[in-house]
């Protein structure tokens, strides 16, 4: 093979993986929602990044029936406002402290980027993590935090969990359309495996890694995730793990991605087949939230009502 027909063959995969992984990003973005109701400004931080409606009341003091705060954390491309916007207030109106955060900025991103998270390497964003239970925790005065988490936010706090202390802080996680074996979509892991052996993986992380350094790290096979499914699987002993997957995910491929050894794996279809949710509707999910108040009061479950779900978030709730 000439020079000039590799340059084009390496040219062609570095420009595949962009537009992919770009497309890939921006259909992480959950649905559009109605506006909610605008919850109490109390900072310069809020006026920027304001939580949603039911969470982050720093004066909130966790109940005996739910002595654990529940810290929320979103996904790809998301902030803490968009991803919990329905979730977020049910948990306050069940009686729970609630608490969010915006995580993995990239201060360099091009508007209107600026706005969301999950940029950052999902180290990086693991070591904010940690630092905004460690706020809650003295805030709160409890011993452990619960977390919830969507896309992104179902993997990356597992970093914290095994990596930076977070076993002996976390009693219960809580995963929606996790992905520990990474995803297959659009063969985004055939072309990173490709642009590996042809030499291209410099010229992929600068068209790649500047937007968003996360991104590689969901691919089936990459480092990160061989890492968090090092030494057994990425169970830490302690922790009580609940996934939470839909047949419909169409950005975790195959959606048996998401399920764990050890953890309470439910699917949706299994229990209500007219839930149609696919990846980012399960964050406006009725079912799916009735499964995170099991997960969360495993000591009172209530049966879970099987309501008719579209594949896409509705523009109300």
């Amino acid at each position: 093979m000439t020079g000039q027909g590799i340059d084009r063959r390496r040219w062609a995969a570095v420009v595949s993986i962009a537009v992919a992984v770009c497309t890939v990003g921006l259909a992480l973005v959950p649905p559009a929602q109605a506006a909610p109701q605008p919850a109490p400004v109390a900072s310069l931080t809020d006026l920027l990044d304001p939580p949603p409606p039911g969470s982050n009341d720093w004066n909130c003091r966790p109940s005996a029936a739910h002595p654990n705060p529940v810290v929320l954390t979103h996904g790809l491309l998301a902030n803490q406002g968009n991803n919990w916007s329905y979730m977020a207030p049910r948990l306050a109106e069940r009686g729970y402290c609630v608490f969010s955060l915006t995580y993995g900025r990239n201060p360099l991103a091009p508007p209107p980027l600026t706005q969301v998270g999950g940029l950052a390497p999902m180290e990086d964003s693991a070591a904010e993590l940690a630092a905004f239970v460690d706020r809650v925790r003295s805030a709160t005065g409890a011993a452990k935090v619960d977390i919830v988490g969507h896309s992104e936010g179902s993997l990356m706090p597992n970093y914290y969990v095994r990596f930076l202390g977070g076993a002996d802080k976390v009693e219960r996680y809580v995963g929606m359309t996790p992905l520990w074996d990474g995803t297959t979509v659009a063969g985004l892991d055939f072309l990173n495996r490709t642009g590996q052996q042809l030499g291209l993986g410099p010229a992929v992380g600068l068209v790649l890694d500047p937007l968003c350094v996360s991104c590689r790290q969901f691919l089936r096979g990459s480092d990160f995730l061989e890492r968090m499914n090092s030494d057994g699987g990425p169970r830490a002993d302690g922790v009580d793990y609940t996934m939470i997957l839909t047949r419909y995910d169409e950005l975790v491929v195959p959606y048996t991605s998401g399920l764990m050894d050890g953890a309470h794996n439910i699917v949706l279809q299994d229990g209500c087949p007219t839930d149609l949710a696919e990846h980012g509707a399960v964050a406006f999910d009725p079912v799916a939230l009735q499964h995170v108040f099991n997960a969360l009061d495993p000591e009172h479950p209530r049966p879970v009502q099987c309501l008719p779900v579209g594949p896409d978030a509705p523009t109300a709730r």
